[in-house]
């Protein structure tokens, strides 16, 4: 008998995968109603449909838990557990047909993610982590590249336009001593880089419903993931995050980023 008593949980997240998968798959590369908000970013059906599945799902099985999710923000009084849920990252790729796109489910103990998950509905693959358990990929252990420097690394990054001048220069010298960079993936960068595929990600502007399942992914499969500063990441981080294959090359990384 298992036990981690992170499991007891895993069930819910993988329900609410499953029935964001369904959801995506109706709507992929389909017409639907899109929505702009405030901050620029679109919003789609599908969206909407996920996350209300996904508050459904988790509220059930655990009313006492809080959730927070991109699109309708909190409910729940509990300040122990929160479910974090971004219904569709890469609402853009979904929009443009892209299959780079994923839903984003993360649990946090005391403010630190102990599940995440990556679901990528068309391409039919899951990345799960859970603290202090390896992560995998449907169902299959996977390991980030190990790549320890930075003139090896393969960097990703969404895009250019979520750093501002200050951030766009630091990641310029850092690109300049990687191997090359890529631009576009959203949270499918983060599934390459837990299955050694890519090296290392270098972003800003993000949201905790970005970044909160990263981080038992990444660190399962044997990667570092922090913000640009090197503190662990939580609710009320700055946005800027790093993750990288070793822990080598995330030292590296931040000693570019944070040069003066």
């Amino acid at each position: 008998m298992d036990t981690n008593p992170n499991l007891q949980y895993l069930e819910t997240a993988h329900c609410v995968a499953d029935s964001a998968r369904n959801i995506a798959r109706q709507w992929f590369r389909r017409s639907f109603d899109i929505r702009i908000k405030a901050d620029g970013s679109p919003v789609t059906t599908a969206d909407v449909e996920v996350e209300s599945a996904a508050r459904s799902v988790i509220l059930e099985r655990h009313p006492e838990h809080r959730f927070f999710g991109e699109e309708t923000g909190h409910s729940g009084r509990s300040r122990e557990w929160m479910w974090i849920v971004d219904p569709i990252d890469g609402t853009r790729s979904f929009v443009t047909g892209k299959p780079t796109f994923g839903t984003l489910i993360a649990l946090l103990h005391r403010g630190v993610p102990i599940i995440g998950i990556i679901d990528q509905a068309v391409l039919d693959e899951r990345w799960v982590g859970i603290a202090g358990s390896p992560t995998t990929l449907n169902g299959n252990p996977c390991s980030t590249s190990r790549i320890p420097r930075l003139c090896k690394a393969r960097l990703c990054i969404t895009t250019p336009d979520m750093f501002d001048s200050i951030q766009k220069e630091k990641v310029n010298a850092l690109s300049e001593r990687c191997s090359f960079r890529t631009f576009g993936g959203d949270c499918y960068n983060y599934g390459l880089l837990a299955s050694g595929y890519s090296d290392l990600i270098c972003e800003a502007d993000l949201k905790p419903y970005d970044y909160c399942a990263m981080v038992p992914i990444i660190e399962g499969a044997g990667g570092t993931i922090t913000d640009w500063q090197g503190k662990a990441l939580g609710v009320d981080s700055s946005g800027e995050v790093v993750a990288a294959a070793s822990r080598t090359l995330h030292e590296e990384a931040l000693s570019v980023l944070n040069r003066q």
